[in-house]
């Protein structure tokens, strides 16, 4: 007797149709999976049996083979737990095949039959619609995120006996609908903002810019000024999240199983904020079976590595490709996967290894070679990725205590929303997003200077020695600062200011 059950696994960030079979043949009991099954998919038979069993159907003392296919993929999770039992219970005769062709099934057993929540629901649903299916049939706990994609049914369910009686046409499910509008109302909200920042005016018109334009920015100064702070308050001032972005970042995070349960979207954007004792797996992403790392994790959103000094420095390096291509290319033997990863990249640092040089109100016990030694460990080929350095200075007492609140985010937000509309129209029907992802033809097309400009420019490329790179950074943060000013043609006092955000090409703090 042979049964046939549609299911998903997910490749990358993407999901694809699996074909669950199942036969049950005469010979002595066993039970084998093919298909080039991982340890949770191995395992999947003794959960299978137990849930069969304490649902109150029979298991057959026969032999019983599982076929995932395609058989050339690898497969993992345990999302294949529910249509393996289910594959069994129409082989035996107790579903009818019909229903099984029309709908995708996932789902995790635990042993009493309940179904437990899975990695992937979005991908999986979207995958389900570009096959033509009716509709999907998984966890209740990721139906939520499953229900955003349009034109499919999205059948929440808690227990095998629940899909056995809709599959039999004893029990009706009624399919899960979001209100996506209603879904970015109420999710929308940071619970930080820029308005809880005391003094710090110039540190926060840089953020400003950096929002404005997608510019990576770094920011140096010593313990306790606020640099951490001003970090998680970026992205309440980035623009809001469109559909489109929302639902990028939240397959990605679908595939790693942090969606909350019964959340529909990541409508906020993601800040991602790793120890410095990461590994470069962890923070670009790998494994035996490739998973996200933090970059991805934070696409759409911002990447904030504090300490950067005290990451390992193969870590760091690791870092060009998805600052400059806007993704993660991870190669195995097995297969080689692509992870979005479009971030604003954060840091922060201290000026020396104590901390207090140029604080005046800290002597600084370190010498010039340690000082050296420690800016030293961040790589010249990184900070010339990082288009903005910045001095936070410890804060002012008079400025703790003053009680007049700064602007708000939303007044922020505002400003970068009318910047990037501009950039907007710019780039339309290009693929660049921002002013930070521009390449040489459209420096050439936008960002031209006049005689004035030019002499400061090459003042300061001769005084600070700048790379190419430098140059094209002062250009791209001149540009963006044009924008916020709404005006088309760069001038010089636009230069100047994007020169003084290069500090440590400067060679002073």
């Amino acid at each position: 007797m042979l049964a046939k059950v549609l299911s998903s696994a997910v490749l990358g960030i993407d999901g694809y149709i699996v074909e669950v079979e199942v036969d049950i043949a005469g010979g002595l009991p066993s039970f084998s999976t093919v298909g080039l099954p991982e340890g949770a998919v191995r395992e999947s038979k003794d959960r299978v049996k137990a849930a069969i069993k304490n649902s109150g159907y029979e298991f057959p003392p026969r032999r019983i083979t599982v076929n995932l296919a395609p058989a050339d993929v690898k497969k993992e999770g345990s999302a294949f737990d529910l249509p393996i039992a289910l594959g069994i219970l129409s082989a035996q005769g107790i579903i009818p095949p019909n229903p099984l062709k029309q709908y995708l099934f996932l789902g995790e057993l635990s042993l009493d039959g309940g179904v437990k929540p899975i990695r992937g629901g979005l991908p999986m649903a979207i995958a389900a619609k570009a096959a033509g299916l009716r509709g999907i049939v998984l966890p209740g706990a990721n139906a939520q995120e499953a229900a955003v994609v349009d034109g499919i049914e999205v059948l929440p369910v808690q227990g095998l006996g629940q899909v056995v009686g809709l599959l039999r046409g004893e029990q009706e499910i009624a399919p899960i609908q979001v209100d996506m509008e209603k879904v970015f109302q109420e999710g929308g909200e940071y619970p930080e903002d820029f308005r809880d920042v005391k003094g710090q005016e110039h540190a926060k018109r840089a953020l400003e810019i950096a929002a404005a334009g997608g510019h990576n920015l770094l920011m140096i100064g010593p313990p306790g000024a606020g640099k951490t702070m001003l970090a998680r308050r970026l992205p309440t001032i980035l623009p809001p999240m469109t559909i489109e972005e929302s639902l990028e970042t939240t397959k990605v995070h679908s595939v790693v199983g942090l969606i909350p349960q019964d959340s529909a979207l990541t409508v906020i954007r993601p800040f991602r904020t790793p120890h410095h004792t990461i590994s470069d797996a962890g923070l670009i992403g790998g494994g035996q079976i490739p998973r996200p790392g933090e970059v991805s994790l934070a696409h759409n959103g911002v990447l904030f590595l504090d300490e950067l000094p005290e990451f390992k420095k193969n870590v760091l390096e690791v870092l060009r490709q998805p600052l400059e291509d806007g993704r993660v290319t991870i190669a195995r033997a097995i297969t080689s996967l692509t992870y979005p990863a479009r971030i604003m990249l954060v840091a922060a640092m201290n000026p020396c290894p104590c901390g207090f040089y140029s604080d005046p109100q800290h002597e600084c016990t370190c010498t010039i070679p340690q000082i050296q030694r420690y800016r030293s460990r961040v790589s010249g080929p990184l900070l010339d990725r990082i288009d903005i350095h910045i001095e936070v200075p410890a804060v002012r007492y008079q400025d703790l205590t003053q009680w007049q609140e700064g602007e708000s985010s939303l007044q922020i937000r505002e400003r970068v929303k009318r910047a990037r509309v501009i950039q907007h129209e710019r780039f339309q029907g290009k693929r660049v997003f921002c002013n930070a992802q521009m390449t040489s033809r459209y420096l050439k097309r936008h960002c031209q200077i006049d005689e004035e400009g030019n002499r400061l420019l090459e003042m300061a490329m001769t005084k600070f020695g700048l790379s190419a790179r430098g140059y094209t950074r002062i250009l791209k943060v001149a540009r963006t600062i044009a924008d916020l000013e709404g005006q088309e043609a760069i001038v010089p006092h636009h230069l100047s200011e994007a020169i003084q955000y290069r500090t440590l090409d400067r060679g002073v703090l």
